[in-house]
């Protein structure tokens, strides 16, 4: 498969937090509210779904990035990888979070052995995949996976208008394809992960506990600025 992911060509960009916090202006919101309220997503689900605790889990991040959210998730789970196809990205990454083991790698295949992880999670990162790569992005999670392991998928909700400019004003997305749930959903199937969640989040603007309340009260309406797709590997 040719690699023509933009990330694996060009360098990462410094002003990432400066292009999301720029797009995201118009609302009040800010980069720090989403990445909070998807590690606690993250933490809820493997407690609720996973057959082990998630203070033993292994976990990977796909598309990792510069590990925005790992100084939130490293404490509340067993041990914690990361994986992305941008080399600087790592190499910010490590230098931030140095009890997180860092891998860069060249798609299609995760640079790990198969079955090695309890938990993986890609954070609005399939919608800068090329679509004819998706599959195969889905595929390596499940590969990756282990038997009776989760992946959990969290994206921009295309439905949402105000998602929608926000992805438009952001330099950093100008490539992006939108997914809906539905085709997140059927990826997943096959791959070989049976559903076991689909929930929309970020109902109301704002950073704090009893906002995230109101996400698991309304998630079943797809209004949230985006949304997560659990599946569970057999086993």
């Amino acid at each position: 498969m040719d690699n023509d992911n933009r990330w694996a060509k060009e360098a990462y960009p410094d002003e990432y937090r400066r292009d999301v916090s720029g797009s995201l202006a118009f609302s009040g919101l800010s980069m720090d509210m989403f990445t909070r309220g998807k590690v606690d997503n993250m933490v809820d689900v493997l407690r609720h779904h996973s057959v082990v605790p998630a203070a033993t889990a292994a976990c990977l991040d796909i598309g990792c990035g510069i590990g925005a959210a790992h100084p939130l998730l490293c404490d509340r789970v067993g041990a914690l990888s990361g994986a992305d196809v941008s080399a600087d990205a790592i190499e910010t990454a490590r230098s931030s979070n140095p009890s997180v083991e860092y891998r860069s790698y060249e798609p299609p295949r995760l640079p790990y052995p198969d079955a090695q992880f309890d938990f993986c999670t890609t954070s609005c990162v399939i919608h800068h995949v090329p679509p004819a790569q998706w599959q195969g992005f889905v595929n390596e999670a499940y590969r990756v996976a282990r038997p009776g392991g989760l992946f959990t998928v969290y994206e921009h909700n295309p439905f949402n208008p105000l998602t929608r400019v926000a992805v438009w004003r952001c330099p950093f997305d100008h490539d992006a394809v939108l997914l809906r749930p539905r085709r997140v959903i059927h990826l997943m199937r096959a791959a070989g992960f049976q559903i076991v969640l689909r929930k929309y989040l970020f109902f109301v603007p704002v950073d704090a506990a009893w906002a995230r309340r109101v996400d698991r009260l309304l998630g079943w309406l797809p209004l949230g600025a985006q949304y997560v797709v659990c599946g569970r590997k057999p086993g």
